[in-house]
């Protein structure tokens, strides 16, 4: 009867050991999959960006950047960025160190002075033009994860556009201090 009891008992131990969340499965619980982004230091130069992010179990995510340009001087007018990310940190899932590949569909403005031309007062007005450029480029950062779930991220990377000419523009910045919620 005794060694009944204890092999139940050792039976039920175990049983309740087993059927306990590892803290992979209660992050994501918690978390979820699913981040969405504002980039601080782009708002502040005039060219806010919305991001977001799904993230995969082996430490990667794919992500979309929505951008757009408010202020007349700034040449990036609207820009769509998708990207990859590949994680490095272990201590929770898809946070620390990270590397990111990137391309870019963005709209610019560009002074063209090719076609300048006087008008009724005599000054030289040129043509501004916008054209949609395509490029590809690199950035790496740093991603900090909360116990809420809010999120802290530095980047800094660049892009090189495609389709350009000597007048043109020929890089795109990948810069950011991001913050955001998964969810």
């Amino acid at each position: 009867m005794r060694k009944n009891l204890l092999t139940l008992l050792f039976l039920c131990i175990t049983i309740a050991a087993y059927a306990q969340e590892t803290k992979k499965q209660e992050d994501e619980k918690t978390f979820g999959k699913n981040e969405v982004k504002v980039n601080l230091l782009m708002g502040i130069l005039a060219m806010p960006e919305i991001s977001y992010e799904r993230l995969f179990d082996n430490n990667t995510g794919i992500g979309l950047s929505v951008s757009l340009g408010l202020d007349e001087d700034i040449e990036y007018k609207l820009g769509f960025v998708p990207h990859y990310r590949i994680y490095f940190g272990n201590a929770k899932k898809s946070s620390g160190f990270f590397i990111e590949a990137n391309a870019a569909l963005m709209q610019t403005r560009e002074n063209n002075y090719w076609y300048a031309y006087l008008d009724n007062s005599g000054e030289v007005k040129s043509i501004d033009y916008t054209r949609w450029n395509v490029g590809m480029g690199a950035a790496a950062g740093g991603k900090f994860l909360t116990k809420n779930g809010f999120i802290g991220e530095l980047s800094l990377g660049v892009g090189r556009f495609f389709n350009r000419n000597n007048d043109g523009l020929e890089a795109y910045p990948r810069i950011g201090i991001t913050i955001g919620k998964r969810f």
